[in-house]
């Protein structure tokens, strides 16, 4: 949808309303309900305002200490939301309504350079120097359950009813008793303009993948992140809820695969050229994965999918067409990419693709080697391992030079404060396991 669209729609009736979105931090959609003539007339010009601590608060939305950007000392002002028009497009799900993707900006018209959005394009301006731009596409697995989001906070989240009652992996079959779900997002993420390539079934109880086109990498991360948001909401008008954690329970978890090339100025694949740059690249994800692990699984639920055998990896390897590996190459020519099995479906694909992104360019700067492909299973093989758990990738990621130099202190300092609010969180809670275990017995 146009700008131009978007006025007439709003003249004429058909758009009463505009969501002004961003990405947080946890990589949801925050933002405002703008009346469709307010935005047309007023924010188009101006932008609208947005309280800064929606950058600085947990997933729970407490406010919490720690964020140089936002706290009670500073009032908890403001930052502005700038509409980019680009990302302007209808919102079929809910009637007469858009939505456009904001970038964050101080007043001074400085941007907040720790917001996900942000992070990831200061790393595209590094590709850009050297006459690059990023290719990518997540394939975001989820978990559909017949209780709504109400009644499953009810049951406290135990003992839901899955979608599905066995594995339905690329089974048509199964898949057909959630069409009426699965082919309403497929049906309205077209009419939104979030090209869908397909769904299909997974391996856990109610597991399914819907998959997009290939898209630039800013593209391709506002597509999944009002995609999931969307997914939800569907499946709440349909009276069902849809999590992607990235690991409900001790079956398969929800993965997020992420892949990636890069295109030269007049669009030629860069990895096809047969120069070593595909190699550094990939050598510089290998040598940085554990120490910026912290982008691409950033919570505590997050280090639970890496269990040897669940097609989660736990090796830090690459391999051709390999799915035990952290990076999987798959392609050839033109088509030759890198595949990312380390995030879960609860990560932030601005991060995620921030932090591949500076550790591909840190092995090119480097001219890092690159290692021998692993053949057969990275599960049982002799390399580093990914981080087991948030507190051992905080930790990785607070020494990295990559990181320092690549995001820079301030980003650096704003993402281990958030670490260490979940690691706080997490050690307070007293949990399932602990009393079923010490109830009675201890």
């Amino acid at each position: 949808m146009t700008l131009e669209e978007l006025r007439k729609a709003v003249d004429e009736g058909t758009v009463d309303t505009v969501l002004l979105v961003f990405a947080d931090m946890q990589g949801r959609l925050q933002g405002k309900r703008l009346v469709g003539s307010h935005f047309v007339h007023d924010v188009v010009e101006h932008g609208a305002e947005a309280c800064n601590y929606l950058l600085a608060v947990d997933v729970d939305m407490n406010t919490v200490a720690g964020y140089a950007m936002s706290s009670w000392e500073t009032g908890y002002g403001d930052f502005e939301m700038k509409p980019d028009f680009g990302t302007l497009r209808p919102v079929s799900w809910t009637p007469g309504t858009a939505m456009c993707m904001a970038d964050l900006h101080w007043h001074d018209g400085s941007p907040v350079v720790a917001s996900p959005r942000q992070i990831l394009k200061a790393q595209l301006d590094r590709l850009t120097e050297r006459g690059w731009a990023a290719l990518a596409a997540t394939e975001l697995e989820f978990i559909i359950f017949r209780d709504t989001y109400e009644e499953a906070q009810g049951k406290g989240y135990r003992d839901l009813v899955p979608g599905n009652l066995y594995n339905v992996d690329y089974s048509i079959l199964g898949t057909s008793r959630l069409e009426p779900l699965l082919g309403r997002i497929r049906r309205e993420m077209a009419a939104s303009d979030l090209p869908v390539e397909n769904s299909k079934g997974e391996c856990n109880f109610g597991q399914h993948e819907v998959n997009f086109r290939y898209a630039d990498a800013v593209a391709a991360c506002d597509i999944h992140t009002i995609y999931k948001n969307a997914a939800k909401e569907i499946a709440s008008l349909e009276g069902m809820s849809i999590s992607f954690m990235a690991k409900y329970d001790e079956r398969e978890g929800n993965s997020c695969h992420i892949h990636l090339s890069l295109r030269s100025e007049d669009d030629s694949p860069v990895f096809a050229d047969d120069n070593g740059m595909f190699e550094s690249f990939l050598a510089g994800q290998l040598a940085t994965l554990r120490e910026l692990t912290l982008f691409v699984a950033p919570n505590i639920n997050s280090y639970k999918r890496y269990q040897p055998g669940s097609f989660a990896p736990t090796t830090v390897a690459w391999g051709r067409d390999n799915r035990t590996c952290a990076f999987r190459v798959i392609g050839h020519g033109p088509s030759l990419r890198i595949e990312c099995r380390v995030p879960g479906g609860d990560v932030n694909p601005y991060l995620a693709l921030a932090a591949l992104i500076a550790g591909g360019l840190h092995g090119v700067d480097a001219q890092l080697p690159l290692e021998p492909i692993l053949e057969g299973n990275a599960y049982t093989a002799d390399k580093p391992h990914v981080p087991s758990t948030l507190r051992e990738a905080r930790d990785l990621f607070a020494g990295s030079g990559v990181a320092r130099e690549a995001f820079g202190e301030e980003v650096v300092a704003h993402y281990l404060n958030n670490a260490d609010v979940e690691l706080t969180a997490f050690d307070a809670a007293v949990t399932d396991w602990e009393r079923f275990r010490g109830f009675e017995r201890l």
